[in-house]
């Protein structure tokens, strides 16, 4: 029976085998979910940058590049929960794709069941832990941020954001209210490879803080929550206060 939770979420399909995308479909929409497809690597990061999915399936074992590749790219600009699909079931393989960033591993064959439980299990993970970026977000009366759009307000003014800007306030805005460490931002930002890197979460934080705050000297909306990282104000508590 569909979940109302999750009903219409976008989820994307990956894989070369056009009858192994028929079955993934036929079962996520009969459980509610809208499904988009891809047959190759590049589509499907294609797939990602205009139409921003909720959840993605990706296959690894594909002609073009392998889903090891595409996740790698995925990464480069995207959150977007993926969820590996293989043949394969060794160790290597799940360690691989968790360290470029999945969230869950699946080994074929599966059962439609398991599937669409993991695929709720998933998404009703990473969006508890955040908030969620569907539609316009009004942090207040200057700043107004739309991720389907990719665009960013203040003063009524349309913000222009490098990409590697971009990612960092979505992640901090997936997880306002809460602190967010500097290794957490380093491994999905930047990638898990720049974890002995800490300055550059510092100096791109100054960046956002510089094309979003009225005084960047005195953030309201980015927070420094020292030796640890930093949080978002929690936009949703209009009573709160916060300080930096």
């Amino acid at each position: 029976m569909p979940d109302d939770q999750f009903k219409n979420r976008l989820i994307l399909v990956v894989d070369d085998e056009e009858r192994m995308v028929r079955f993934i479909r036929l079962n996520l929409e009969h459980d509610g979910f809208k499904v988009i497809e891809a047959f190759n690597g590049t589509k499907a990061i294609n797939q990602v940058r205009s139409n921003l999915p909720d959840l993605v399936l990706l296959d690894i074992m594909m002609p073009d590049m392998d889903g090891f590749e595409v996740l790698r790219i995925i990464r480069e600009t995207s959150n977007v929960p993926v969820i590996m699909l293989t043949a394969k079931g060794e160790e290597d393989d799940r360690v691989r794709g968790l360290e470029l960033g999945a969230d869950d591993y699946v080994t074929k064959p599966f059962s439609p069941r398991e599937l669409v439980s993991r695929v709720r299990a998933v998404l009703r993970r990473t969006e508890t832990t955040g908030v969620s970026t569907h539609g316009l977000i009004e942090v207040d009366e200057r700043l107004k941020l739309d991720f389907e759009r990719r665009e960013i307000w203040v003063d009524g003014e349309l913000v222009k954001l490098r990409p590697t800007e971009y990612r960092l306030l979505y992640h901090l805005v997936q997880n306002a209210g809460w602190v967010v460490t500097h290794d957490q931002i380093l491994g999905k930002v930047w990638g898990y490879e720049y974890r002995d890197e800490p300055h550059y979460v510092r100096l791109y934080i100054n960046y956002l803080r510089k094309k979003l705050e009225q005084d960047p000297a005195n953030p309201k909306y980015i927070l420094t929550e020292r030796g640890v990282g930093y949080r978002f104000v929690d936009f949703r508590r209009k009573d709160s206060t916060e300080s930096q």
